[in-house]
């Protein structure tokens, strides 16, 4: 661990766990942090028909809201997952709502799908320069009754400029989510998915997250 890294770290480490997510993201977004113009062909890997520069990726859950996607790429991770969205914005869980386990190196997540909805995150993602894999992570609101309605408004509204799909059932703070991990509620799920992306007439890759 290099001199910098364990003062950067230390004072991250003095801040809240969601104050130094901000802080990371505010970082980013002032372009110092620079870009990696290393390519090898001997670390590129082809999944589903996506080609990735390396297998190294930033998964859903720093960049929720496309804030830094090029940033993101731009430091040479393969590929980046935006998310969780859900269809209207929402604030989350009450703080505090992410806590550290410094002995074991983890946090803890009960933010409860805080974002700013498909709409301000569709616009951002629209925007981005650097060229490389950005999948979508989707969810569904917290107050929305059918919750497969949201999933299907998620592929319906990025569908043009996502690489692949999350389709995230996971979150124990939703009431209801977990319901659709039930055998023919997933398969209604699936089901409703894949029409959705069919109808839009892109081959496009879909994974579900049940953890």
């Amino acid at each position: 661990m290099s001199f910098f890294h364990c003062i950067g770290r230390s004072v991250l480490f003095m801040l809240d766990p969601e104050r130094a997510h901000r802080l990371a993201i505010a970082g980013l977004k002032t372009g110092l942090s620079g870009y990696q113009k290393i390519f090898d062909e001997r670390l590129c890997v082809t999944v589903a028909g996506l080609k990735f520069k390396n297998f190294v990726g930033l998964a859903a859950g720093f960049d929720k809201n496309a804030e830094v996607i090029d940033a993101v790429l731009g430091l040479g991770f393969g590929f980046t997952e935006i998310g969780t969205v859900t269809p209207k914005p929402q604030m989350g869980n009450p703080k505090p709502r992410l806590f550290r386990l410094v002995e074991d190196e983890a946090i803890i997540n009960r933010m409860g799908f805080n974002n700013d909805g498909h709409q301000a995150v569709y616009k951002r993602v629209c925007v981005r320069k650097q060229g490389g894999i950005v999948g979508i992570n989707i969810g569904a609101n917290k107050d929305t009754v059918n919750k497969i309605d949201d999933y299907i408004a998620g592929i319906t509204c990025f569908y043009d400029v996502a690489d692949y799909f999350t389709i995230n059932v996971s979150s124990p703070n939703t009431p209801g989510l977990r319901d659709l991990q039930a055998r023919s509620n997933l398969n209604l799920l699936m089901k409703a998915v894949s029409q959705a992306r069919n109808e839009k007439k892109k081959n496009m890759v879909s994974l579900f997250r049940f953890f």
